[in-house]
């Protein structure tokens, strides 16, 4: 055995719980979405997520579970943080919707982002397959190490190309992707604006840690980020927009410091329910054939 396939032997045993996680997050999302029906609202269906994942052992989160409806998926008029947070929208046939949500499981973190509709709807069926181009350019630029704030220049040059508008600018910071890491295990943990107090804690430390070496935990547009990846955890997030409907995608890329181009990063888990030969099958959660069925 080599020392590179042991070192990959190594590094996918380590990773073993936070794709575990990300799974068990995935699971959720596609169980809220099966559930979903005309005149659900965001905050019911935040409070879905939040229960399903609390029966299966979740005492903590890097972010409490968020649902957009219709044009609130294109973040359209958001203007201050406080309208991320779920509201009384109502869901309608034909609506666009994401559920986005960040479980910490035995100390191991997720965020994952899932995008679907109550029902057909085109043009969110045609920016999910759009995404498929930036979930690759992501993955082949930051193995060629390029700055990540180049790199989200190139994001956001594709999604012009593709005539849509860039709506994880809208997050704050205008973030892309954030870095994650394990956190302490507690049975309780407090949160605070929507946030996990120990996440949070862990995030400050690592912008701390990172100002001092010239590297930032945060994804952006800035150019605190003008710098090339750093080894570790990254959520991922691209976010298109297109005339009050929005869809993104949010999962973990693995970055190391590896000189070989394939294990210096890649993406944690392949067989997600999009993005892959299992979601060109996959209908939403059974939301499509709930409507069609009608």
């Amino acid at each position: 055995m080599t020392t590179a396939v042991a070192s990959k032997e190594e590094r996918t045993t380590e990773l073993q719980g936070f794709r575990r996680v990300q799974r068990l997050a995935y699971e959720c999302a596609e169980a809220v979405a099966a559930r979903l029906e005309p005149g659900i609202t965001e905050r019911e269906a935040a409070r879905m997520q939040r229960e399903w994942l609390r029966a299966r052992g979740v005492r903590d989160w890097f972010h409490l579970p968020f649902a957009w409806f219709g044009d609130r998926t294109a973040f359209t008029d958001f203007r201050i943080p406080l309208q991320f947070f779920p509201t009384d929208r109502r869901l309608a046939p034909g609506m666009p919707f994401i559920l986005d949500l960040a479980p910490v499981y035995e100390g191991c973190t997720a965020d994952i982002g899932y995008s679907g509709s109550l029902g057909p709807n085109p043009v969110q069926d045609r920016l999910m397959a759009d995404l498929e181009a930036h979930r690759e350019l992501i993955l082949r630029e930051v193995r060629e190490r390029r700055p990540l704030r180049e790199i989200y220049e190139d994001v956001d040059r594709l999604m012009v190309r593709q005539g849509y508008a860039n709506r994880h600018r809208a997050y704050p910071f205008g973030v892309i992707a954030h870095k994650v890491d394990r956190v302490k295990q507690r049975h309780w943990s407090p949160h605070l604006f929507g946030f996990g107090a120990q996440s949070l804690k862990g995030l400050a430390a690592d912008a701390l840690h990172g100002h001092r070496e010239g590297w930032s935990p945060l994804w952006s547009p800035y150019r605190f980020s003008d710098h090339p990846p750093t080894p570790g955890l990254w959520a991922v997030e691209p976010h298109l927009g297109f005339r009050g409907t929005g869809a993104k995608f949010e999962e973990i890329l693995v970055v190391t410091d590896s000189r070989d181009p394939e294990q210096s990063a890649y993406w944690l888990d392949d067989d997600l329910p999009w993005g892959s030969p299992r979601a060109r099958s996959f209908e939403r959660g059974g939301v499509r054939r709930w409507a069609e069925d009608k």
